[in-house]
């Protein structure tokens, strides 16, 4: 996003021991700054409490706070070609948007227009992406007159001219309904340093006001924006609101976040539903181990199979891998009856044995055998 919509004061309300500088003029975040927050799950807090091990190592979703950028960036305005370049080297992002009316908070383009401020980030990063992607087109082509043996494909050219096309006329590349399989592929052979191809989930920073009454003159504009832009998730929060409600519950003011939340009608705290969605957009899961001395989440992308996800824990695991056996969280929940074993999952018929063409499901808790490297089986 640009400067001063509220990244840093994000960053540090969703990380653990974050610290990121969040003040009011522009650039005050040089350097990226990196934390990680907890995934929340009830899951795992359940087999915590069945289990009470001594270590508990929920999922964590690494974040990375960036400067802002300004117009110009990919022309290295305001350090843009810095910044730009760390926004390269992460998986995902959360492009934060101000749609909040505060005189004090000071604006770079001294007024609220957040499909302006859209239409400035998206130009930057597609401009970005453009002089990459004609620098890998212009080096294949100059290794294919090198060699005249080489010829690159028609699908080459099919895919580079869209590519170009649609960055110069600001248009993210990460909209999969404009792609054909091939060319998918080809992209990812091509060009798989694209900012724009990164899944992105829109923050909506509104005021405390509009949070609690549930509407803001922008969202409309907002949303017509973003579908026409590659579509995405659009969250709207209000950093005012979740600062005020940390603060209570640091000074455990019951009543003052009992009050704050009571307007809300069941509604509250955005923050765990943006960890939630950014991990979802990244494609990943997690499975659960849990025994007397560990519970504990491992992360690894849909669709692994057994071994992969074996491999999560060491790669001794994958490639030694024998079996999977396992059963669903469900599964163990509704047959356990809160015993820190599985024998009443085992005598319900729950307790699976899978091969390794096996694809590990979200939640699935888990315990491979496999051969040691030395000969023998372990568990």
């Amino acid at each position: 996003g640009l400067p001063n919509v509220g990244k840093s004061s994000l960053f540090n309300l969703l990380g653990e021991s974050a610290d990121a500088a969040a003040e009011n003029y522009p650039f005050c975040t040089i350097d990226p700054n990196s934390t990680r927050c907890a995934v929340p799950d009830k899951r795992y807090g359940n087999l915590c409490d069945i289990w009470n091990p001594p270590s508990k190592y929920p999922a964590y979703l690494h974040l990375v706070d960036i400067a802002g950028l300004i117009k110009g960036a990919s022309e290295g305005a305001g350090l843009g070609n810095a910044f730009l370049s760390h926004i390269q080297a992460v998986d995902g992002i959360f492009h934060m948007v101000r749609a909040f009316d505060n005189k004090e908070v000071t604006h770079v383009d001294d007024s609220i227009d957040p499909v302006r401020d859209m239409e400035t980030i998206a130009g930057e990063l597609c401009k970005k992406d453009l002089a990459y992607v004609k620098q890998q087109r212009e080096n294949r082509e100059k290794d294919v007159k090198k060699n005249p043996t080489m010829k690159l494909p028609p699908l080459f050219f099919t895919v580079m001219d869209k590519v170009e096309e649609m960055l110069e006329n600001s248009q993210p590349l990460r909209n999969g309904c404009e792609w054909t399989a091939p060319e998918v592929d080809k992209i990812n052979e091509l060009i798989p340093g694209c900012i724009t191809l990164k899944p992105t989930v829109y923050l909506v920073n509104i005021s405390k006001k509009s949070f609690i009454s549930g509407g803001n003159r922008f969202f409309i504009k907002i949303k017509e924006w973003v579908d026409s832009h590659g579509g995405g998730l659009i969250l709207p929060f209000s950093i005012e609101f979740e600062e005020e409600l940390a603060a209570l519950k640091k000074n455990g003011d019951v009543d003052g976040e009992k009050a704050l939340l009571e307007p809300l009608k069941g509604r509250g705290s955005v923050l765990p539903r943006i960890v939630k969605c950014g991990y979802k957009q990244l494609e990943l899961m997690y499975y659960f181990t849990a025994g007397e001395k560990e519970v504990r989440c491992w992360t690894l992308a849909v669709g692994s199979t057994a071994p992969q996800a074996a491999g999560v824990i060491h790669t001794d695991f994958e490639t030694g891998f024998i079996k999977l056996e396992c059963c669903s969280y469900e599964d163990f929940i509704s047959t356990n009856k809160g015993e820190k074993s599985m024998a009443s999952v085992k005598a319900a018929g729950k307790y699976r044995q899978e091969g390794k063409n096996y694809i590990v499901q979200d939640g699935d808790i888990c315990h491979f055998l496999f051969n040691k490297a030395t000969g023998g089986k372990k568990k």
